[in-house]
């Protein structure tokens, strides 16, 4: 039987850090504070031990509660690596939280994974027929499972074997043989970076995990690069032949942390330049912007909003307060429990609206449920007006590469079929959304990945 592993992608942040001569784990315990924002299912830390082992703390939850300071700073080794996850089915197991740990032909071996394996059930069905036991629904498994089966005599060569079979997107960090690796896909999917410490060297998915450690940022992991952190430094290979159009838009547009540099580009810049190509659009359009004020949704929001109102000339005001005490185990069971949510997470400045004409400014659409109850409590303050400019084309596509999306059906610009049935859907007077080639401009015509906006994927 063939058991599916996701129905789409898996957020995830992974970190890898060596210490000379001291503890490893309290930096990366540090570091995936940081990462938070790339998962808050579950987190896990596995070091190296002096004596060859591997040890590792593993639970659910934020890292904070998964990971206990006291507990991490029993962890051993001058090698440790670490994952935070967020997947779209519950990590009902243990074992389902990462970093993955087995024993291989190459020795102990722990690895974690940012991504996603489009062919991982063709992958297990050829796996189980040929006797492997899966102790796990990750596709994470069936990488180690590949390059155990490979034949190869080293862990370089069993690297690239699997990475020959498994289809899809994957930024690793990697223990084994006392040392620490990091592996990037062909494609260079989801960002990879390198730093350096007064005491070591670190790997991790963003900078601002680097700058979380003191560490001085020493470039990404190349696109097909793997990375063998020694106690001399980083020892570069080029073990897959590298491929363009990869590298995923959206991180820039929402996933990756604003004071990170990703894809190399900085984050906040690229999402300020996306709001203002939208208020160029608007120019280009002739619309009568004013008299208005251009109000963010926060938090993801705010970069866009800054921009758009820089190149429109218009005010903008933190008229809508976001609350960061509701914590995720807040439950929504029903459509009155969410419309609550939104209104214990979010409240409207009243005298910020009251009788204008409001620009609400997001990164992005995706259900539109949030959208339509923002726009009502707007109304309920006393705004004239309320228009939406959304920082980027409408997302009508799943991510098969890593990033937890819904199904084409849920898409609110699939359901509705176009942006003006969305305008009536949510209840603005004036919707508009970023073009693709608007995106392009914001982050430097490079080749990205658009798929979740135009259904074209690189793999």
């Amino acid at each position: 039987m063939i058991v599916p592993l996701r129905k789409n992608g898996e957020d995830c942040g992974v970190i890898a850090v060596f210490r000379r001569g001291k503890p490893a784990a309290e930096l990366v315990h540090r570091g995936l504070f940081a990462l938070q924002h790339r998962g808050q299912e579950a987190a896990g830390i596995a070091t190296w031990g002096p004596t060859g082992e591997i040890h590792s703390l593993k639970g659910r939850g934020l890292v904070s509660d998964a990971l206990p300071t006291y507990r991490v700073g029993a962890l051993p080794g001058e090698l440790a690596i670490g994952h935070v996850r967020y997947s779209t089915v519950t990590v009902d197991k243990s074992e389902n939280i990462q970093p993955f740990i087995a024993m291989t032909p190459f020795g102990r071996f722990a690895v974690g994974h940012n991504g996603n394996i489009k062919n991982a059930d063709e992958l297990q069905h050829e796996l189980e027929a040929r006797g492997s036991l899966m102790s796990t629904t990750m596709d994470t498994e069936l990488m180690v499972h590949l390059m155990a089966r490979s034949e190869a005599h080293t862990l370089a060569d069993a690297l690239k074997f699997m990475a020959g079979r498994a289809i899809g997107s994957f930024s690793l960090t990697m223990l084994c043989d006392g040392r620490a690796y990091a592996l990037r896909d062909a494609y260079g999917v989801r960002p990879l970076v390198l730093g350096e410490t007064s005491d070591g060297y670190v790997m991790a998915s963003e900078t601002c995990a680097l700058t979380a450690l003191g560490a001085t940022y020493q470039g990404e992991v190349k696109p097909g690069e793997l990375i063998e952190m020694t106690p001399e430094g980083f020892k570069r290979t080029e073990l897959l032949k590298p491929a363009t159009g990869g590298s995923c838009v959206f991180e820039l547009v929402y996933f990756a942390r604003p004071d990170s540099e990703v894809f190399g580009q900085g984050v906040q810049g690229a999402r300020k330049r996306m709001g203002e190509e939208l208020a160029r659009q608007d120019q280009r359009e002739g619309l009568t912007l004013g008299p208005a004020v251009v109000v963010p949704i926060p938090d993801s929001g705010v970069p866009a909003a800054v921009g758009y109102a820089k190149e429109s000339g218009l005010p903008i005001d933190m008229a809508i307060i976001r609350s960061h005490y509701v914590g995720r185990t807040f439950i929504l069971p029903d459509h009155d429990s969410r419309t609550h949510g939104i209104r214990m997470k979010l409240s409207v400045v009243k005298d910020a609206v009251e009788g204008r004409r409001v620009i609400l400014v997001d990164d992005s659409i995706v259900r539109g449920n949030t959208s339509r109850k923002i726009v009502q409590m707007i109304r309920e303050a006393g705004a004239k007006e309320v228009w939406m400019r959304i920082a980027s084309p409408p997302l009508a596509w799943p991510c098969y590469l890593g990033i937890d999306t819904p199904t084409r059906e849920e898409f609110i610009i699939n359901r509705e079929g176009s942006p003006e049935a969305v305008q009536k859907s949510i209840g603005v007077n004036n919707l508009r959304y970023l073009t693709v080639d608007g995106l392009k401009t914001a982050t430097g015509n490079r080749p990205f990945c658009f798929g979740c906006m135009t259904g074209k994927y690189p793999v």
